[in-house]
């Protein structure tokens, strides 16, 4: 029983004067809480290199795609001039 009490350093406001001591966090959690955000950033930039990597598998398909579209747009353009033949249905008006 000879123990001495703490002693509590208050402002009246009820805020501590200094900090207490024996406060701070151990090393332990601060490994953990390092290689928590290592990991979360490595899975960030997994997720990006991954989508990257889908982007440029999709880009040839993208270019067919575009290229096929532009060949049907000049095609039926080429229909609607009436060139097959002059059967073409497309009507001419003339305004004078």
């Amino acid at each position: 029983m000879n123990r001495i009490p703490p002693v509590i350093d208050m402002a009246p406001d009820g805020t501590f004067r200094t900090k207490p001591p024996g406060m701070r966090a151990p090393l332990s959690f601060k490994l953990l809480l390092g290689a928590t955000i290592v990991a979360v950033l490595a899975g960030a930039a997994a997720v990006a290199a991954l989508a990257l990597w889908i982007a440029a598998l999709l880009l040839p398909v993208v270019v067919i795609a575009a290229v096929v579209a532009w060949g049907t747009f000049k095609y039926r353009a080429w229909r609607r001039r009436g060139v097959a033949g002059g059967s073409g249905r497309s009507v001419y008006y003339r305004f004078r």
